[in-house]
């Protein structure tokens, strides 16, 4: 059987992110059949304006497309695609930095919702190993309502060193640890930072650990001894672009 040359997404945001930032990789879109609110106009509009094929069937035909998943009455195949676009030596030329790296964060509920919040703060990158974390998938891109069409997702055959590359390239690079005393409010990051977590339960790896300059943690006062993943991402990450753009 032929490998399939597209990829599918699905819901409001993803699709109509796609359309916006990437409409020549967008080969087809699927809207179901008596929808005709405002939200499915748009996605209507922007594909007429585009030039993509949009067609309507029915709710049973959408589900087919992506079983188990809430659609909200819109899918679409995108064109696969082999290379990531941004690269990391290009990011790394820039001025100023804020990158964001998982390791071994797997579950694509958490990536989503990772990427979500580094579209919201201007994050340049998301960096995973390609051995311990999942490429871009349909529930990845729905969960990031978008943020997966606008956010570069970097995946790299080694982590370790590629946190090497990083800090060659004077960019200071802070893990996250339950058991470090310098918090997140305590520490003071400068305009090229990159922010590791690790998984839920685990942490980082011990090399990952290794490679980083600086470990902190999130003040607890509450009885809970550990946020989700992609909570913590969004505290700490916060805090630093703060940090990195103060209010005057």
């Amino acid at each position: 059987m032929a490998k399939k040359t597209f990829e599918i997404i699905y819901g409001i945001h993803a699709v109509e992110a796609v359309l916006r930032k990437q409409p020549e990789n967008v080969l087809q879109i699927f809207v179901q059949q008596g929808r005709n609110d405002n939200r499915i106009k748009t996605i209507f509009n922007i594909a007429k304006n585009s030039g993509v094929s949009l067609q309507a069937i029915s709710n049973d035909k959408l589900k087919e497309k992506c079983p188990k998943a809430r659609h909200q009455g819109v899918v679409a195949e995108i064109r696969r695609s082999r290379s990531g676009g941004v690269s990391l030596d290009d990011i790394l030329e820039k001025g100023s930095v804020l990158l964001l790296i998982l390791d071994e964060v797997q579950d694509p509920h958490n990536i989503g919702a990772c990427l979500r919040t580094a579209d919201a703060i201007g994050v340049d990158a998301v960096i995973v190993s390609k051995n311990r974390s999942p490429a871009l998938t349909p529930v990845i891109r729905n969960v990031a309502s978008g943020a997966a069409e606008t956010v570069p997702y970097i995946m790299v055959s080694n982590l370790a060193r590629t946190l090497e590359k990083i800090k060659q390239s004077d960019v200071w690079v802070i893990g996250t640890s339950g058991d470090s005393e310098q918090t997140i409010y305590t520490t003071t990051v400068n305009s090229r930072l990159a922010l590791v977590m690790g998984s839920e339960g685990k942490g980082m790896r011990r090399l990952t650990r290794e490679a980083c300059d600086e470990l902190v943690s999130i003040p607890m006062s509450g009885s809970v001894e550990s946020l989700n993943i992609s909570v913590a991402t969004a505290v700490c990450l916060y805090e630093f672009r703060r940090q990195q753009q103060p209010v005057n």
